[in-house]
């Protein structure tokens, strides 16, 4: 059969899809560039533009058109679906700026060309253009200010405020991933907010992957694909989060590509968090992973608790909340997830103390976060484990911590282990210092404040501190 008389036959099915009303108005942006390629008794072979066309057209209409088949030949064609490059090439002028300029050819996109056919013109979205210094996609409470830095975080944040101070020319693409909770949104907001305090000329726009799915659903629904395109190929610093969502989603991966692609070679700034590596990202497509892997990607682990300590200082000090150092130490010992289930911990505990008006205490803590913590209170510490724990810790042995030694190796690991039973324990300072070689409340009190006083100027106490009290929390 001829092409012409391949091409009547389409007409005719497509019409009959439009009597029948099979498909919304926009599905023809879709299916108006398809091609038949071949017809037999038993099939219709049509041809898309590309992979992408062929697999949404496959999903969405293939059902439809084979309807259509049949009530155009009177008899059940399968249809079949392959790519081939249209053989009708439409040479457009290129289009120029008001400065007389050329614009730079558009780079490719899932959507198809043109609008909805005439007589079933798609309802109009408004896709909102990002203006410069528009911060409205932004959190401004997410800053590098805010950010508590720690061993788990400290090179990301590093890599941050680089990319931030020169967008688009330092690591670029710049990919972070971690684990849920960890700071990834908030330094990407971060990353938005310091461009914009710095360049407020720019455009700068967060998104998830979810959304951005949405809008390109969206756009090919309502026959906006030039909005959505002038949307995220003209800013500055792109910020997309959580990219493992679009992994399988053809159509969203193409259209990030051809932005990716758009952006990178303007120098435009792209920024992608995930909770995994691209490497780990699953049904990615092969040529984003690359891409990827074209600038810097850094990971984000759990805090140590040090790092979650002064999560929680910094979270109280914001909220004005007065919290003794042992009820934070007690908690960040036993919430070792991700940064938002302890903030979390620490606003319901700032509730309850509100609420039922009592001191907070690690009993008010056991109390109040019960369905948080194992078992629904903390594991009992006792001065046998915290005696164990030091001794292993700083290489002595458990009789030295009662002997009457008093050379500094000796001494100073006692004096720790006296303030950790003061902290971390129900115990009188008599039973303590009983239980230390039988010695008077008093030397218990000296080591308390001894140890209390050196960890203020000490940061290598302080964190030795912090380490004793993980292992004595997890036994």
């Amino acid at each position: 059969m001829e092409q012409t008389q391949l091409q009547a036959v389409w007409a005719q099915i497509l019409n009959k899809m439009k009597e029948q009303e099979l498909v919304g108005p926009s599905a023809y942006n879709w299916l108006n560039p398809v091609e038949p390629i071949s017809l037999t008794d038993e099939t219709l072979e049509l041809g898309t533009q590309t992979e992408m066309a062929k697999e949404w057209i496959a999903e969405r209409y293939l059902i439809f058109i084979e309807d259509a088949a049949k009530a155009v030949f009177g008899v059940p064609k399968k249809v079949i679906l392959t790519v081939q490059e249209s053989t009708v090439q439409e040479v457009e002028p290129e289009p120029v700026t008001r400065s007389g300029k050329k614009e730079k050819p558009d780079q490719g996109s899932l959507f198809p060309e043109g609008n909805a056919p005439a007589g079933h013109a798609a309802a109009p979205v408004e896709v909102p253009i990002v203006a410069p210094g528009d911060n409205s996609s932004l959190n401004p409470k997410y800053t590098f200010d805010t950010f508590v830095t720690g061993k788990s975080n400290n090179f990301a944040h590093a890599a941050a405020m680089a990319v931030a101070d020169k967008p688009g020319k330092t690591y670029n693409p710049f990919f972070m991933y971690g684990g849920v909770g960890l700071g990834k949104t908030h330094l990407m907001h971060a990353i938005g907010n310091r461009v914009l305090k710095n360049h407020p000329e720019m455009r700068v726009l967060y998104v998830s992957s979810e959304q951005f799915t949405n809008e390109i659903i969206q756009a090919i629904q309502q026959g906006t694909s030039d909005k959505f395109r002038q949307k995220y190929r003209n800013i500055d610093v792109l910020l997309i989060d959580d990219i493992q969502f679009i992994s399988g989603k053809t159509s969203t991966q193409e259209e990030f590509f051809h932005t990716f692609n758009t952006l990178y070679d303007a120098q435009k700034q792209v920024i992608i968090s995930s909770d995994r590596p691209p490497r780990e990202v699953e049904r990615l497509e092969e040529r984003l992973r690359s891409r990827f892997d074209w600038g810097l990607t850094t990971d984000i682990q759990a805090p140590d608790l040090e790092t979650r300590i002064a999560i929680l200082k910094n979270k109280a000090q914001s909220d004005h909340f007065n919290i003794p150092d042992d009820v934070m130490v007690y908690i960040a010992s036993r919430i070792d997830s991700n940064i938002r289930e302890l903030e979390g911990a620490l606003t319901r505990l700032e509730a309850y103390a509100s609420l039922t008006k009592r001191a907070v205490n690690t009993d008010l803590v056991a109390e109040a976060l019960k369905d948080i913590f194992p078992n629904g209170k903390a594991k009992e510490v006792t001065m046998d484990i915290i005696q164990e724990i030091v001794a292993s810790y700083f290489k002595i042995k458990i009789e030295d911590l009662h002997s009457k030694k008093r050379t500094r190796n000796i001494a100073y690991p006692r004096q720790i282990a006296m303030y950790l039973c003061r902290e971390m324990t129900e115990n009188s300072l008599p039973q303590i210092g009983n239980f230390f070689g039988g010695r008077d409340h008093t030397t218990v009190i000296h080591a308390y404040d001894k140890i209390n006083q050196d960890k203020e100027t000490d940061n290598r106490l302080s964190g030795i501190l912090n380490e004793l009290m993980d292992r004595i929390q997890k036994v």
